[in-house]
């Protein structure tokens, strides 16, 4: 997939790969492979920046845990989080309604 086909978006699909149970950041970047089918393969550089600037904005909390006997920083969503998922997932929906219907094929312009 066209990495600039994430621009814009990348905040709303770790919020939501995060809305079941925190996770740590090698986890998160599996949970987007796994749930794109692996069309998703977003590097490491991209995802701990925008994690560190998310829980900055307080979209998320984090702490460390032992996961499988090593220390890693688990992310979990909060409230605030919770609320802006809603309103990202509301925001995609117009936007692919709206792209939707200017690509549908056999649509004709007015005049």
């Amino acid at each position: 997939m066209n990495p600039d086909a994430l621009r814009g978006h990348m905040d709303a699909l770790l919020l939501s790969v995060l809305e079941g149970e925190p996770l740590h950041g090698y986890a998160i970047i599996e949970a987007l492979q796994a749930r794109s089918g692996g069309a998703l393969n977003v590097p490491t550089g991209t995802v701990y920046p925008a994690l560190r600037r998310l829980e900055r904005i307080g979209y998320l909390a984090s702490e460390w845990a032992t996961v499988g006997g090593r220390k890693r920083r688990t992310y979990r969503l909060t409230d605030s989080g919770r609320k802006q998922l809603e309103g990202e997932r509301s925001a995609w929906a117009e936007f692919a309604s709206v792209i939707g219907g200017v690509l549908k094929p056999g649509v004709r312009q007015p005049g």
